[in-house]
């Protein structure tokens, strides 16, 4: 899986973080879209915990594909196997333009992104409250 690297700016900072497979075996949706991602070959997954954090979702998940295209297999392919695992229903927002998509599926959120798209948000550095490194690929 090609991850960006996070690491906490000091030691017990809740941070957003890269989460193996293992790792998110405590959450059966998470260890789903993570692997699910993988097999789509998404780039710089970052997961992060938002637990106590808000009340919105259990984890956010951020990923990016190489082009509007792949974004939007990605997401339509994502949507359809959480539906078809059992997970229940998907809402998708952003689909039409596929620079960012996002898909919320209850307890996991998932954003995906073209690069620039990505890095111009940078959601990781606002969801992990100034945490994060800057995404890959930027200056």
């Amino acid at each position: 899986m090609t991850q960006a690297q996070t690491s906490p700016a000091a030691a017990g900072t809740a941070s957003a973080q890269v989460i193996t497979l293992a790792d998110a075996s405590t959450d059966p949706l998470l260890t789903f879209v993570l692997q699910q991602l993988d097999d789509d070959q998404a780039q710089e997954v970052v997961t992060i915990d938002l637990e106590g954090k808000s009340s919105i979702a259990d984890h956010m998940v951020i990923a990016s594909g190489r082009s509007t295209r792949q974004v939007a297999a990605m997401a339509q392919k994502l949507a359809e196997k959480i539906k078809q695992a059992g997970f229940g229903p998907v809402k998708l927002e952003g689909l039409p333009a596929a620079d960012w998509v996002l898909l919320d599926a209850g307890d996991v959120v998932v954003h995906l992104f073209r690069p620039e798209v990505r890095s111009f948000y940078n959601l990781e550095r606002m969801w992990a409250f100034g945490d994060a490194p800057p995404v890959a690929g930027r200056a």
